[in-house]
């Protein structure tokens, strides 16, 4: 990181959400004490368009609510962002009714820990999150929020509701409308992020200045050996002018664009370009696409095996190239459970401080933490190693 360059911030990922089950205001509240600079709100709809605080729209992972025998008629199937997926649904839910819901812990193998707060903690709007980060303003902290759009294609143009009637929420619009309705409208505090590039483009370019708001926007990316935009497919598939929906995307790909483009295509330093002159100011990648790993030398078998994985000790020219480009860089994420961490390039077993240091060396320009308190406590570690150098 070049020495003019601020401290890289801390995101807390769907709040602490190493410490208490995720996206709760419990777990934001968490986060905001232990020094985090942002909180990540997941964003999806409810039946009556209210945005709320979950990772994905499917809650039976994180919700009691296979519990409740009155919803037990709202266990179906639906295709989202082209996967087959059962359960229960926030777009067939009234705000009401997922209140009356209790969060519970996603991984509770990983984090027994978490798993004891099950049945404590309630569904959190997006405007209680924003609730949340202005009483801690008025006590003294000052904490931004870096909301992500989730599965935007599928509640603006795809996805129906349970009686088959069509869903029709523009996630981005919605969360600009609930911002500017609540004054929280300065773009340092604020960033929005998606895996999807033409919500972001949308917002970019009508939606925000339409409001009067000019937020950073930060590109996801998903893992560049095998992923692919949604949209992407979507529209491509659908026949839309992709030229209109992606201004210039084409001529900078060799191969054109299309339902095959992949996040790999799109780390290419030219579409990295235009991504900053049309709509980023930042992207997201995957950690372990930035520290590529292989499998470390052993006998591991089983779960063993899947954490005994060895850095290369290659730098994806990813990170470079963003920066060349003016965008900041902010990967996800690092957990410091033993099941989601390796070994460096030496085969020394990594803490997550110790890869959060590394990738501060390396200049990221921030990360996402599950454990935001590590996250500070590694980044002071980089810096009393910047300052004794």
């Amino acid at each position: 990181m070049p020495e003019h360059a601020p401290a890289p911030i801390v995101i807390g990922h769907r709040g602490a959400s190493g410490h208490r089950p995720e996206h709760t205001l419990e777990a934001y509240q968490l986060a905001i004490e232990q020094g985090a600079d942002f909180i990540e709100p997941d964003l999806v709809a409810t039946r009556d368009g209210v945005l709320v605080a979950r990772h994905e729209n499917e809650i039976s992972g994180t919700t009691d609510v296979a519990a409740h025998p009155e919803f037990a008629e709202r266990r179906t199937s639906k295709r989202v962002d082209g996967v087959e997926t059962t359960g229960w649904f926030t777009e067939d839910f009234t705000l009401a009714e997922l209140k009356t819901l209790r969060a519970r812990e996603r991984i509770p193998a990983i984090r027994p820990g978490n798993a004891d707060y099950d049945g404590q903690f309630r569904i959190a709007t997006f405007a209680e999150v924003i609730d949340l980060v202005r009483h801690a303003e008025r006590a003294g902290r000052r904490v931004g929020l870096y909301v992500e759009t989730k599965h935007p294609t599928y509640f603006a143009s795809e996805g129906q509701h349970l009686d088959g009637s069509p869903i029709g929420v523009d996630l981005g619009a919605a969360l600009v409308a609930e911002l500017v309705r609540a004054g929280f409208t300065d773009p340092a505090r604020v960033y929005i992020q998606s895996f999807e590039l033409s919500n972001l483009i949308g917002l970019r370019q009508r939606v925000m200045p339409a409001a009067g708001v000019d937020f950073p926007l930060v590109q996801l990316f998903d893992e560049l050996a095998s992923a692919r935009p949604y949209d992407l497919i979507f529209h491509s598939r659908r026949g839309d002018d992709l030229e209109t929906i992606y201004p210039g995307l084409a001529r900078q790909l060799p191969t054109g664009l299309g339902a095959d483009t992949g996040y790999a295509s799109l780390a290419a330093p030219a579409v990295l370009a235009w991504a900053r002159r049309t709509y980023a100011r930042g992207i997201g990648p995957w950690k372990a696409d930035l520290l590529p790993r292989r499998a470390a030398p052993g006998e591991a078998t089983g779960e063993a095996a899947q954490r005994a994985t060895r850095q290369t000790g290659a730098v994806h020219p990813m990170l470079a190239d963003a920066h060349r480009a003016g965008l900041l860089v902010h990967p996800y994420t690092l957990r410091a459970e033993e099941a989601f961490l390796g070994e460096d390039v030496n085969g020394e077993r990594q803490s997550v401080v110790d890869e959060a240091v590394q990738l501060f060396e390396l200049g990221v320009d921030g990360a996402f933490f599950d454990q935001p308190d590590l996250g500070v406590l590694a980044r002071d570690v980089w810096q009393q190693g910047r300052a004794s150098r």
